[in-house]
């Protein structure tokens, strides 16, 4: 952990130290699950709008680039990875770090640059109006959004068919189950068994399988991407790899319903 201890006694934001008079379960925290973002991270904290966040933690994955180094230079709170633990590893510290932060609602923001910035105020506010527990910024709310925006084409493709299935394995309605855009409630984070989830790419689909497992109301928010160099992207194998994981928890969820029981919806 880099300076952490330190910074928490401030209102680290990636904008400098700030005071600010929200309660403990009034905190706005974001965090940053970082691998290999030292190309990109001041261009994403730059687009952050003012006020939205009274915490910003990074957490490094083992990156190779000196992201650690940098988060930490920009203030804000970072935890580091000794090693490459994945995706889904790096979600799990992200949120109890936060949770230990006092965090009333968690946003999680790429810090890519591929997600736009812009609507966290939005996703906060639904949080905080009681509409929903879980917001997804979802690249497929608007007709042409993720083609504008730059997904490729099988990526497209691959996502139509995989939401499908999950909108008949889970009920929810949903337009995307696949973006990294996401925030939750406190309520929601410390009720889910989220640290029973995989430690890779799969996690995303994990939890939102417990948000219907445990009857939470999940949003949706329209949202711009950006595909370009320097944005995080997985190839063919490892998104095919993702879809067959993805298809299994869909069964391994269903056999929970009819009887056959998981911990992973299971407090």
């Amino acid at each position: 952990m880099t300076g952490a201890a330190e910074q928490r006694r401030t209102r680290a934001t990636g904008r400098g130290s700030i005071t600010v008079e929200n309660d403990e379960n009034e905190k706005t925290v974001i965090v940053m699950p970082a691998f290999n973002a030292a190309k990109t991270l001041q261009s994403t904290l730059d687009e952050i709008p003012p006020g939205i966040a009274d915490r910003i933690i990074l957490v490094d994955d083992g990156s190779r680039d000196g992201t650690a180094e940098l988060a930490a230079s920009l203030e804000l709170i970072v935890v580091a990875h000794p090693h490459n633990a994945g995706y889904g590893a790096n979600q799990k510290t992200c949120y109890m770090e936060a949770l230990r932060d006092g965090a009333g609602v968690v946003v999680m923001l790429h810090p890519d640059g591929q997600y736009d910035p812009a609507i966290l105020g939005k996703m906060v506010e639904v949080i905080r109006s009681g509409r929903a527990d879980v917001v997804l910024g979802s690249r497929f709310l608007s007709p042409g959004g993720a083609r504008a925006g730059g997904m490729p084409w099988w990526k497209r493709i691959a996502n139509h068919f995989l939401t499908a299935c999950e909108n008949a394995a889970l009920g929810l309605g949903l337009s995307e189950y696949h973006t990294g855009y996401r925030a939750y409630s406190r309520r929601f984070l410390t009720t889910v068994p989220f640290l029973r989830n995989a430690n890779d790419f799969v996690f995303d689909t994990q939890i939102l399988t417990q948000a219907a497992s445990f009857g939470f109301t999940v949003a949706e928010i329209p949202v711009r991407t950006r595909y370009f160099a320097d944005a995080s992207s997985v190839n063919f194998r490892v998104s095919l790899i993702y879809g067959l994981k993805t298809l299994w928890t869909l069964v391994r969820y269903r056999l929970h319903r009819a009887g056959l029981r998981s911990r992973r919806y299971s407090r």
